[in-house]
């Protein structure tokens, strides 16, 4: 039996027999593990809190050969997304970042660009402040996976697009001109698409120095985002329509 003891996201729980929890947990030296945490429900001293989704902690497990599930041995808190005010958007858009986390990383790969922006979006996520967080960490999940499309060429013409709307399309790839944009596309102006680059250029922190509402370019960065994520995910996010909907 190898124990390892490393940073981690809880991802989700689920019951387990009586009075154990099935844990998904992200962490930063195997990637997306699951384990059990014996009698987690009724155990305050190996646990407490550390158990709510999103929670920052390190965690202590063992893991036997051959065996897919892990035993949780403990977890420390680092930082607990119930130590700062919580509303509605507040707790819809840390729903977001773990079903996307959860649905977009396979088990067992180790992605520390992926842990250290989450670490780095979580304690910015704040009542009255979502909306900037939520859609850096989405356009940078997007382009740390790898799916992220060149903003700046038409795919099918290669006409440079500096400084004119690009078009996308849910099923498609690529951003194309309007004269080849594909039936359903959708325009990303000129300002979303400055604001997007600028995004991939500095750091969240920095961006949220400046004054961020839902809608105007952020919204359509934010659109264009998800849409990438749901296509490679093959599935529509539950957690997305509910951030859509506030």
């Amino acid at each position: 039996m190898t124990t390892y003891q490393t940073e981690a996201i809880v991802l989700r729980t689920w019951p387990f027999e009586e009075a154990d929890l099935l844990v998904s947990l992200f962490t930063r030296e195997q990637g997306v593990v699951k384990g059990v945490a014996r009698h987690a429900m009724r155990s305050r001293k190996r646990f407490g809190g550390a158990l709510e989704p999103m929670t920052h902690v390190r965690a202590t497990y063992a893991e036997k050969p051959k065996q897919d599930l892990v035993r949780m041995d403990s977890f420390e808190i680092v930082w607990s997304p119930m130590s700062e005010p919580v509303d509605y958007a507040r707790v819809s858009a840390l729903q977001f970042l773990a079903e996307v986390l959860g649905e977009a990383l396979p088990e067992r790969a180790v992605e520390d660009d992926v842990f250290r922006l989450t670490v780095a979006t979580l304690t910015e996520v704040k009542v009255g402040q979502v909306w900037m967080p939520v859609t850096y960490f989405t356009l940078w999940m997007t382009r740390l996976m790898g799916w992220l499309p060149e903003l700046g060429v038409c795919i099918v013409c290669g006409e440079a697009l500096r400084g004119q709307p690009v078009w996308f399309a849910a099923g498609a790839d690529g951003v194309t001109c309007g004269v080849h944009k594909r039936p359903g596309s959708v325009a990303l102006p000129p300002e979303a698409v400055m604001l997007a680059e600028r995004m991939l250029r500095r750091p969240l922190a920095e961006l949220l120095k400046e004054q961020w509402g839902k809608a105007g370019p952020l919204a359509m960065v934010r659109r264009f985002a998800v849409e990438i994520l749901e296509r490679h995910l093959e599935r529509q996010m539950r957690s997305a329509r509910v951030l859509a909907r506030l």
